[in-house]
């Protein structure tokens, strides 16, 4: 089933954007962990819609409820599932457009896959709403990576054409990954976030939306994590990063730019210092050959932009079989990154945590 992910531990996503709840399904996961549940309710809040003027108005709490699994304060070793209700959908806003295919959403496809049985509102299972569980098992899975030293953290790269500094990506510290954690837009510039909001607002003013880049960082992992050919570091975390709705690009270490350089710049040298092996250089992001070097592991997202914007656009009507228009009604994001952060560095932890179990 698609909607299964993992092998040493399983997780199940269901729920439609509209639909009465969304939630998961952890199974695999060990007996006897506690989990900082009001850390956890900081990581659902800072992915939660409705705060600021940069997102949806749509007003989702993203409160969950634990229905199984977690008795005394602790995981009982059999799955864990909890789920999250959908308190304020206006599902009467996809009415009048339900036969309309929306440009560069899953309406036609999804049409086709279930044979027009598949719930349209919202985009139903295909939405961004669904990432909210994702953010759920994503924080477990950090609290249990963070015993062992593990941290996870990312900023918004990108927003348009403006850019974010990279990540240092041989010096990287934990103290700047916890500080952007607690950003709510989270840049290690602060003057570029400024800039990065005015081309959000501008986008919105048009009626329209604008696309960006996550850059995420992983410290602390040990050498030796991961295999070829199809269970590499890379093959695990991309198939996670792929199943974030609107990812359509994701790349390790120096990425495409690698391309351009000669063996000379991009090969990363090795050095020792206090009987470690490091690199001096990190254009591979911490991995060789699909297994983790102990050097940071660092990668990027590139999301987007929102598919629903209110200009008018051409588009099918699925029901008549003509060529039509529509304008798109509703609460969007007009970019969907700075929400996304959380989701990234989530789908980062569920991917690791099923490396070193």
């Amino acid at each position: 089933m698609s909607g299964v992910w993992g092998n040493k531990i399983k997780y199940s996503i269901f729920g439609e954007s509209h639909g009465n709840s969304i939630g998961i399904i952890i199974d695999g996961l060990p007996s006897g962990i506690e989990l900082d549940i009001e850390e956890i309710n900081r990581e659902m809040r800072r992915r939660a819609p409705g705060k600021n003027k940069f997102s949806t108005a749509r007003n989702e709490k993203d409160e969950f409820q634990i229905q199984s699994g977690y008795f005394n304060n602790r995981t009982t070793g059999t799955p864990l599932c909890i789920t999250i209700k959908n308190s304020d959908q206006h599902s009467k806003d996809y009415e009048k457009t339900k036969s309309l295919l929306r440009p560069s959403h899953a309406d036609y496809t999804g049409f086709i896959k279930y044979e027009g049985f598949n719930d349209y509102r919202g985009g139903g299972h295909f939405s961004g709403r669904l990432t909210a569980p994702i953010v759920f098992a994503g924080a477990v899975a950090k609290q249990i990576l963070k015993k062992q030293g593990i941290i996870i953290g990312s900023h918004i790269k990108s927003i348009g054409t403006v850019e974010d500094n990279y990540f240092d990506s041989v010096n990287i510290k934990k103290e700047l990954l916890e500080e952007l954690s607690k950003k709510e837009f989270p840049t290690i510039d602060e003057e570029k976030a400024l800039k990065m909001k005015e081309e959000i607002l501008k986008a919105r003013e048009e009626l329209d939306s604008i696309g960006g880049i996550v850059e995420c960082a992983i410290l602390n992992l040990p050498a030796g994590i991961g295999s070829p050919f199809f269970n590499s570091v890379e093959s695990i975390l991309s198939s996670l990063m792929f199943s974030i709705p609107a990812v359509k690009g994701v790349e390790f270490g120096a990425g495409f730019n690698i391309s351009r350089m000669k063996g000379s710049q991009a090969n990363d040298e090795f050095f020792i210092e206090n009987d470690n092996i490091k690199t001096y250089t990190n254009n591979n992001g911490g991995i060789l050959g699909g297994i983790t070097n102990g050097m940071p592991l660092i990668f990027r997202v590139a999301f987007k932009p929102t598919a629903s914007i209110a200009k008018e656009q051409r588009t099918v009507n699925i029901v008549t079989r003509e060529n039509t228009m529509i304008r798109i009604e509703g609460r969007h994001d007009p970019c969907i990154v700075q929400r996304a952060v959380p989701v990234v560095e989530a789908a980062a932890a569920m991917g690791i945590l099923e490396l070193i179990s």
